[in-house]
């Protein structure tokens, strides 16, 4: 598609999101800042990146709104649904990631962003427990008042578009059924059925989105969209969906890292990572059952990068009956921390003549803060998906992401080296401003 097909950002743009806690506060507040001239959207690819566009005597370097219609930070507004009745602004001063100076200057418009009823299921995360929650008949019941909220919300802002975005907790893990999963039709059946144990209220959500012409992006290991149903949804309403999970602090060491010790050809027996949070996220991932959809996301991330079977020697040992290194992740709740998590990785790796290396990682970093830009560019870009006429899964996306998605129906690897992710996401943004995207993935 050349450049003049993809349509203008015209217009409001709408972001709804599901969950209004730290992350999402944190993401408000740092645009409704930004766009006042009063903080800097800093580790936002599309508000700072630059990339090279054209070859020899026609070689630029330029930045994403130079090259694709992006909407701008001013023509954003916010709404969300969460099952706590806090508005933006109570919620960004619970959360305590940032400090009141950095809030209080945008106090009014975040008051204003107040929390629709939550299309909830206790049994998805049982250690929430709110009370501005939306009473259900069944879960096609659940979808229909989150399609109102939608229509409302377009008719109440007058937003020319909207993109829904998940930032909400990690949901019980869902395992991929083929005979409720497997088609549009069979999730249709088992909503209008009140099959609970298959249908997570986020794929209510995500089933409204795109019933209502907005972009769907899962930001946590959720199944929700990763199942092939909302893909055949995806296509039938013509709508982009992104996902799974995203990635902030131990995955993007580890996407990033991983690929210095394949390039330079060493051997990997262990990689043992452990995480303390004291956030919403760490108390809800407390619960083993919520625990298990995030370490499925976060052991995905290696076994693609360094794969045993293209590379015996180096990564075919380990305890996984001598087939492969050994790849631990761990979680612990710790409440002193609150948002400020800590990564500890051990990485076990040997040298010429098979001779032990220990590589060690501390990554004290601020879990909201590395999620706010995501949020952003995730949001942005699926607008511009939508907008450029792509549909279905938007794997250039995958950068931002700690499990992408892929059609692992058809035996799809995905795509997890960082460097090779951002290779597609600047094709893709290429491809779109009407450039050749001339950068080859090996």
């Amino acid at each position: 598609m050349s450049k003049n097909e993809v349509k203008k950002a015209e217009g409001k743009l709408g972001v709804l999101v599901v969950g209004l806690g730290a992350v999402s506060s944190t993401f408000m507040t740092g645009v409704l800042m930004a766009r006042k001239g009063l903080a800097k959207p800093v580790g936002s690819m599309t508000q700072y990146d630059k990339i090279r566009v054209g070859k020899g005597a026609d070689k630029k370097s330029l930045k994403y709104n130079e090259i694709v219609p992006l909407a701008d930070l001013n023509d954003i507004v916010f709404g969300a649904w969460d099952v706590y009745p806090a508005n933006a602004y109570e919620s960004a001063i619970n959360a305590e990631v940032l400090k009141e100076k950095d809030i209080n200057p945008v106090k009014e418009e975040l008051e204003a962003i107040k929390p629709m009823k939550a299309a909830f299921d206790h049994n998805y995360a049982k250690r929430l427990d709110g009370n501005n929650v939306k009473e259900c008949k069944d879960r096609w019941d659940m979808t229909e008042q989150i399609r109102e909220d939608i229509r409302n919300f377009k008719k109440e802002t007058g937003v020319d578009r909207v993109v829904v975005l998940w930032a909400a907790s990690t949901e019980v893990y869902v395992p991929v059924d083929e005979k409720i999963h497997g088609s549009l039709e069979a999730l249709e059946a088992a909503m209008k059925a009140d099959d609970k144990e298959h249908i997570a209220p986020s794929m209510c959500y995500a089933y409204a989105a795109l019933s209502e012409g907005a972009p769907f992006i899962m930001g946590a290991p959720n199944t929700t969209v990763d199942i092939p149903a909302m893909w055949e949804l995806a296509e039938k309403t013509k709508m982009p969906i992104a996902g799974k999970d995203f990635k902030t602090g131990q995955t993007l060491v580890k996407s990033g890292f991983a690929p210095i010790i394949g390039t330079r050809c060493l051997g990997l027996s262990g990689w043992f990572s452990t995480n303390i949070l004291g956030n919403r996220d760490g108390l809800v991932l407390d619960e083993p059952a919520n625990f298990r959809t995030k370490e499925v996301s976060k052991l995905s991330t290696l076994e693609s990068i360094l794969v045993p079977e293209n590379q015996p020697d180096l990564y075919g040992h380990g305890n996984d009956e001598d087939t492969q290194y050994y790849h631990k992740v761990r979680i612990n709740y710790y409440p002193p921390r609150n948002d400020n998590k800590e990564g500890w990785d051990n990485i076990d790796i040997f040298g010429w003549m098979g001779y032990p290396m220990q590589i060690k990682i501390n990554f004290l970093c601020r879990d909201s803060i590395l999620a706010a830009p995501l949020c952003l560019d995730l949001v942005l870009l699926s607008d511009l998906a939508a907008r450029a006429g792509r549909y279905g899964t938007q794997r250039f996306l995958s950068f931002f992401l700690k499990s992408p998605m892929h059609d692992y129906t058809k035996g799809e690897v995905p795509v997890n080296h960082l460097f090779q992710q951002y290779t597609m996401l600047k094709n893709a943004l290429r491809e779109m401003g009407g450039y050749e995207a001339d950068e080859e993935i090996d």
